[in-house]
């Protein structure tokens, strides 16, 4: 990502636990912040010294200032844990930010879950729209880079582990997530890659290159990641997410 001046990144969830990191990851690295927030007053008490503006993420006529001259988009929003806005907000944030772009190419970087593609029990519903949202990044034709982080925890190590194929797990720091995401949009080796991140004991990563080097590429329009199982069969899903696709594969 480059630009005379400093690029303008919009933070989506820049209210939340790793969106109010990356806010300051971003400023730390020398970027311009966009934070969306649903409450102007309400998230200047949360996120300062940057730029906020209104919008609702199930509304997508409330986007247009949001995505206006942006460089780049940071997805870190959630429907903290309320199953009835799984749909609407996990998928359907990613979904309106998409169609308020009307046609332009910011570089993305997308945060979603560990485990996202072996759903089962409590959590399947949410890791499934989650899912999804990737799904529609990855066919936007945006240049993106998909993060999927393993379990939060303060005591995780420092030195960052990338994964693909959904197939371990592991515990990272909310800082580190939010750094890697910001790293993201400096660092071309991330570019269409979706991966899990984990933290090991050892030296703190400072080769970001070399980090995102490690992971492989997903194919070129293709639905899921490059190592993901193929167990979300396009045939069943929802009608609304088949349209929403077939979208932007026409697009």
């Amino acid at each position: 990502m480059t630009a005379e001046k400093s690029p303008l990144v919009l933070i989506v969830g820049a209210t939340g636990g790793i969106g109010r990191l990356a806010v300051e990851a971003a400023v730390r690295h020398g970027l311009q912040v966009r934070a969306l927030a649903r409450d102007r007053e309400s998230a200047r008490k949360t996120v300062s010294g940057v730029e906020i503006v209104q919008g609702d993420l199930e509304d997508p006529a409330t986007l247009g200032a949001a995505v206006k001259d942006i460089d780049a988009i940071v997805f870190t929003h959630g429907a903290n844990g309320v199953r009835a806005s799984y749909q609407d907000v996990d998928y359907g944030g990613v979904a309106n930010i998409l169609s308020a772009l009307n046609g332009r190419r910011p570089r993305t970087a997308l945060m979603t879950s560990i485990n996202v593609t072996r759903s089962q029990g409590a959590y399947k519903e949410l890791l499934d729209w989650k899912r999804r949202s990737e799904r529609l990044v990855r066919l936007s034709g945006v240049p993106y880079t998909i993060v999927r982080p393993s379990w939060f925890d303060s005591s995780a190590g420092e030195h960052l582990v990338l994964g693909q194929g959904d197939t371990a797990s592991g515990a990272v720091r909310r800082e580190h997530v939010a750094e890697v995401l910001i790293q993201s949009l400096l660092t071309d080796a991330a570019l269409g890659k979706t991966f899990e991140l984990y933290a090991a004991s050892g030296a703190p990563t400072a080769d970001w290159e070399g980090l995102f080097g490690s992971v492989v590429s997903d194919a070129a329009g293709a639905l899921d990641g490059v190592k993901d199982p193929q167990n979300l069969p396009l045939n069943k899903e929802p009608a609304p997410v088949r349209e929403d696709l077939a979208r932007l594969l026409a697009g």
